[in-house]
């Protein structure tokens, strides 16, 4: 291995993040013949990836509505299910509508997002899930198709939605758009931001994510003063740039993070320091361990500055937990629901208040659906499920992909209402990148299976933006 990928890869291993998301040699001379680009360049574009951590129950999130496949889940989860009446108020009226006359309402809780979906800035995309490739139940059941590894599980599920790849990647669809795109910036390390700690998905193969918290950047220790000195602390610095060309490999890659730690502690902070100021509330979260809100009003002010820090091309990262609801579903999903709802409604206002909603999208993401079989207060892990695509570039107020049969052993479940995607992350991920400026070409660079999606029902590019 070269020096130089050995550089890479200490730097994707060891707490880059933790001293707030520096970056690599190769990066650093990116960032450096972007800056004529960047200045030519008259666009702005962001995607926001919103992960909800634990498997989001698809069944009271997007909800049956009409008689006969409602009668379907009331059966299947009983106490668990939503009132019919209770749906009437977020009864989704889409421009398409489905065969067959099926019907789906929004969780109550998620309420706030109805009128985007109205003013056609929202879409819903039905049974998503992670693939190799297209596959029924009956190939599942054979085992006749390679399917993702260790289905179900959390750590491998989580992996596979952000990376393609099982736990242990090393680098995210996410952070692989930002590799491509980088270049552009006239600030390269600012490509792919992260605003809840560290994520496969926006780790690229030379792409490093940007740490910060909801506060503002994360300096580095003894940065302005070390033990009450601040000649000490200036020693300090003084000693992490002396490092970056050192003799040792790690030494060096050490100076380097730190060094670009300090100096992106500072051009950000002065950039945020001007960030218009915006009259949109992000309410309180309706979960209190919740900090989503806080994330996303983050990313906007980011997105406020960008022009200012040179960026034309931005990946975000936020995320929220405890969607993993073996217990509580009646009581704790609609907690995490109502806050989801909340920020994301906020952040989308916030996008239209600052004159860049067509610029900005917005999607969910998750380790998996649940099954729609009850279990006591709760769900089980499951496989495909339902995710929302928000923004002023959105083609919304429809559904995309192909409606499921809700049954028990249905046509479309392996057990326990369990679904068989049919749209894959892939190309989920695959439209997402189009918009943003990722060339046909390098779309298996981003997502290396979806070239096994040509001449599927759904294509390569699902046309929800």
């Amino acid at each position: 291995m070269s020096s130089d990928q050995s550089r890479r890869a200490f730097l994707k291993r060891a707490s880059i993040l933790s001293m707030a998301g520096s970056a690599s040699p190769f990066v650093m001379n990116l960032a450096a013949m972007s800056e004529a680009a960047a200045a030519t360049a008259s666009d702005y574009k962001a995607l926001v990836c919103v992960f909800l951590y634990g498997g989001n129950d698809y069944a009271n999130t997007l909800v049956p509505y009409d008689a006969a496949t409602y009668s379907v889940y009331k059966a299947q989860r009983s106490a668990l299910a939503y009132a019919q009446a209770a749906l009437a108020p977020t009864l989704l009226n889409p421009s398409v509508p489905l065969a067959a006359e099926a019907k789906y309402a929004l969780a109550p809780e998620l309420g706030k997002l109805l009128p985007v979906f109205n003013a056609g800035k929202m879409a819903v995309m039905l049974n998503v899930g992670t693939l190799v490739q297209p596959t029924t139940k009956a190939q599942y059941l054979a085992r006749s198709v390679k399917l993702p590894p260790k289905l179900l599980s959390h750590n491998d599920q989580q992996s596979f939605w952000q990376a393609s790849g099982a736990e242990g990647a090393t680098s995210g669809w996410g952070g692989r758009i930002g590799d491509l795109l980088q270049s552009g910036n006239g600030t390269a390390a600012l490509t792919c931001v992260n605003l809840s700690g560290n994520a496969v998905f926006l780790t690229g193969r030379s792409a490093v994510q940007y740490s910060i918290a909801s506060t503002g950047p994360v300096g580095l220790n003894a940065r302005n003063s070390l033990q009450g000195s601040s000649a000490a602390a200036t020693l300090l610095q003084s000693l992490i740039g002396g490092t970056v060309n050192g003799p040792h490999l790690f030494e060096g890659a050490l100076g380097n993070v730190g060094s670009r730690a300090l100096n992106l502690y500072d051009r950000v902070t002065s950039a945020l320091a001007g960030a218009p100021v915006t009259s949109t509330v992000f309410p309180a979260a309706a979960d209190p361990s919740s900090s989503l809100g806080a994330q996303l009003k983050a990313v906007a002010k980011q997105i406020s500055v960008s022009q200012q820090l040179g960026i034309k091309r931005q990946v975000f990262f936020v995320s929220t937990g405890r969607y993993d609801t073996h217990d509580g579903l009646d009581t704790v999903h609609p907690l995490l629901l109502t806050n989801l709802a909340d920020a994301m409604r906020a952040f989308y206002d916030t996008t239209v208040e600052l004159g860049v909603a067509n610029q900005v999208t917005t999607f969910t993401a998750s380790d998996f659906g649940r099954a729609l079989t009850g279990n006591n207060d709760g769900s089980d892990h499951g496989w495909g499920s339902m995710h929302f695509v928000l923004g002023g570039a959105v083609k919304g107020g429809r559904y995309y992909g192909i409606n499921p049969v809700l049954a028990n052993n249905g046509p479309d479940d392996i057990g326990q209402g369990r679904l068989v995607p049919t749209m894959s992350v892939d190309q989920y991920a695959a439209t997402l990148a189009s918009w943003f400026g990722v060339a046909a070409s390098d779309l298996s660079t981003v997502v290396p299976n979806i070239s096994n999606y040509i001449g599927s029902p759904l294509g390569t590019n699902v046309g929800f933006i």
